[in-house]
């Protein structure tokens, strides 16, 4: 199975020895990610609403730039499925 490692300028750089995310086969593997800017790589201002807001942003730009999207990633919890 081959192994791409993707990278996007629009989320923040991978800091160490890791990979924003890598796809393998038809699957996409992301590295945890934070509250920080890609722009200035420092944690937005604000609170846990606004770190959230910028949380899910990098992680819809890593999907996006792996070919997938939010949508594709996010599903309901097992116990609320019918």
């Amino acid at each position: 199975m081959s192994k791409e490692v993707i990278a996007t300028a629009k989320a923040p750089a991978a800091i160490g020895p890791y990979s924003q995310a890598v796809r393998a086969g038809n699957l996409l593997f992301t590295a945890g990610q934070v509250g920080v800017d890609p722009t200035t790589q420092q944690v937005v201002a604000g609170g846990i609403a606004e770190q959230t807001a910028r949380t899910f942003e990098n992680l819809k730009a890593i999907l996006v730039a792996g070919g997938s999207n939010l949508g594709r990633w996010s599903r309901q919890p097992s116990s609320s499925r019918t």
